[in-house]
């Protein structure tokens, strides 16, 4: 079974500081992607602000005006002001059979949440998870963590997996965990990618390693440098995966989005 996915940080659908509404236009980017899963970071689910000052500003959830008619969706509400909230999203194209969100937060200061979604594909349960980590690495490392001991106390063991989203990780060191402690691979890793990067001598001798990072470079949308973004996967082979650049994506938010196209295998045994 082949799935599209992709994730993104929409900045909250708008421009810095909130001077421009652009989440029609991330809408339309969004819909042209044409994915079966899409897990979203910075989703506003209400602003009574920006829905007094910007003209055609959705009179609903933007994470339920990204699902529209084509979607499914769960919203996982993790900063909570005075004029509304936002959180992460997940949209999917498959019944969506449970949600639940998980509060990370790890100071008063910011406020992180891990939003678990089940959907059913082809009778198998895949466990999908939206990410938006803290902005500092003891704060990531607790959350990483909290994400683990969840998967290994509530699911199966070879259960398929899909992590996807900011994990503002601009030092990479959160990998080696994921892959240590839960099995899986990333979808940029040398034996999965299939993106443009020029073969090198370098490169051929990684593929001798198990696994070598090469994470996607996602962030500042207009001149990508960090590798903020990513998809975790286990039970799923990658067939492509590749960052968006160009227009419109530089002009919509700070991170350019991922999309990566998945084999679900067969369960093991």
């Amino acid at each position: 079974m082949k799935l599209r996915i992709a994730t993104y940080n929409i900045h909250k659908g708008v421009s810095a500081f909130g001077r421009k509404a652009r989440i029609h236009g991330i809408k339309a980017a969004i819909d042209l992607l044409d994915a079966d899963l899409v897990f979203l970071q910075e989703v506003q689910g209400q602003h009574d602000y920006h829905a007094e000052i910007h003209t055609r500003w959705p009179e609903i959830g933007q994470h339920d005006f990204l699902a529209g008619d084509s979607h499914e969706v769960a919203y996982g509400m993790n900063a909570v002001y005075e004029h509304g909230h936002h959180g992460n999203a997940f949209l999917s194209r498959f019944p969506i059979t449970s949600s639940i969100n998980y509060d990370v937060s790890d100071h008063a200061y910011e406020q992180r949440g891990i939003l678990h979604t089940a959907i059913r594909v082809e009778g198998v349960d895949v466990h999908c998870f939206v990410i938006h980590l803290g902005l500092f690495a003891v704060s990531r490392r607790r959350q990483v963590q909290a994400l683990i001991n969840e998967i290994k106390n509530s699911l199966p063991p070879n259960a398929p997996l899909i992590i996807a989203g900011d994990f503002n990780d601009w030092s990479k060191g959160l990998s080696q965990t994921l892959y240590q402690q839960l099995g899986v691979i990333e979808a940029f890793d040398v034996e999965g990618h299939h993106g443009s990067s020029p073969v090198t001598l370098r490169g051929i001798r990684s593929l001798f390693s198990q696994p070598r990072s090469i994470h996607a470079r996602t962030f500042p949308a207009g001149l990508p440098w960090l590798c903020l973004d990513r998809v975790y996967l286990r039970g799923f082979k990658v067939e492509h995966a590749e960052v968006l650049g160009g227009a419109p994506w530089t002009s919509l938010s700070d991170h350019v989005p991922i999309v990566v196209t998945l084999n679900l295998l067969p369960p093991p045994g």
